[in-house]
């Protein structure tokens, strides 16, 4: 099967398909990059058991996922209890919410479908055509998003040289083009990233097998490294920036992303490089005032102890296993959002953030 390509960016990773009695396409990152399969999905449940087992991951595609599931919660509800449909499809919503929590993405885009439902239920008649436009919406909102995000981060690079990036944020992660690989390929196409090295990231190995794979299949030299080489890269000065996502913003501008990302920014101020932070307005939760109050999800040990399903640590070990850490504001030279670029954003950076008008793509603070 080959996969199925946004123009002008990269692979896609969610997808819908067909009309309001079609199906879910989630295309199985847990494979990537030895097999290509996609997972066509008609239920909420199995939606939210994707999110919960990384089928899908990745702040934004999370939540994009999120919003597809609840279209299908809204139309199992409506066959099943009629015109009490919005009632019955509390649970599903549930579940869907339960699955990563972390990701405030999931969250928001579930927000948003129940106020949809809202209105639908209000309207009276079938709900699910109304329901999955607005899961479209929100898809192809952040695809605009990135696409804006990755010309805004690009403009900061000011000569051209490598990047060094954390996890995948690319458009597997996303709606289709990517945050972090968002700035990587628009930097690339403007002649100002000539190389991406890409941590491998344990235990999933994000960077290793969906950065790397994305990169190589457009043309992008990009070398993978294990994190533990990554201060001496910088230390060499062959990286300007290191430039990651993010799955949880707090008000004061407190980054939770995948673990290892803090390391990387201490290593960087050390270093004199800079740390860059890509996300949608979505990901930034104010309701949240600082990275304690970030939940921060552990996950098997299982993960840790071994790899691709072989036991690699003896029997009777074990192993703490954060999939996220926070990296406080201070450490984060420029968060990049559709909205605009924050330098050294702290809490009255993201409330003007916040109040911006959507997609100006000017704010500078």
């Amino acid at each position: 099967m080959r996969a199925a390509r946004i123009p002008g960016g990269g692979v896609q990773a969610v997808r819908w398909e067909g009309g309001p009695e079609g199906r879910l396409l989630l295309l199985d990152q847990r494979l990537l990059p030895v097999r290509f399969r996609e997972l066509a999905l008609e239920e909420a449940g199995a939606v939210a058991e994707a999110i919960r087992t990384m089928v899908v991951r990745g702040a934004p595609a999370i939540g994009i996922a999120a919003a597809y599931g609840a279209v299908l919660a809204a139309r199992e509800a409506r066959d099943r209890a009629g015109g009490r449909w919005r009632e019955a499809a509390a649970p599903a919503l549930e579940r869907l919410a339960g699955a990563r929590p972390t990701a405030v993405n999931l969250f928001w885009a579930l927000e948003r479908m129940g106020r949809a439902m809202d209105r639908a239920a209000a309207a009276g008649g079938d709900p699910v055509p109304a329901l999955l436009e607005e899961a479209r919406r929100i898809h192809a909102e952040d695809l605009e998003a990135n696409r804006r995000m990755g010309a805004l981060g690009a403009a900061l690079l000011e000569r051209p040289g490598a990047v060094l990036t954390h996890c995948n944020a690319g458009a597997l992660a996303t709606g289709g083009y990517g945050t972090a690989l968002g700035v990587v390929r628009a930097g690339h196409a403007a002649g100002r990233i000539t190389r991406v090295y890409a941590n491998e990231t344990r235990p999933w190995l994000q960077g290793a097998r969906l950065t790397a794979w994305e990169l190589a299949r457009e043309g992008i030299p990009v070398t993978v490294l294990v994190e533990g080489a990554a201060a001496s890269l910088l230390r060499s000065g062959r990286v300007t920036w290191v430039i990651v996502g993010a799955d949880r913003i707090a008000a004061n501008g407190d980054v939770a992303n995948k673990v290892g990302t803090y390391g990387l920014a201490v290593l960087a101020r050390r270093h004199g490089v800079g740390f860059m932070v890509v996300a949608p307005t979505a990901t930034i939760d104010p309701q949240t005032p600082d990275g304690a109050g970030i939940p921060i999800e552990e996950r098997d040990p299982a993960e840790v102890l071994g790899c691709a399903g072989a036991r690699l640590a003896p029997e009777g070990v074990e192993a703490w296993n954060p999939a996220f850490d926070v990296t406080p504001a201070h450490l984060v030279d420029a968060l990049v959002t559709e909205r605009g670029v924050l330098r050294r954003p702290d809490r009255e950076g993201i409330r003007r953030l916040l109040a911006a008008v959507p997609g100006n793509g000017r704010l500078l603070c």
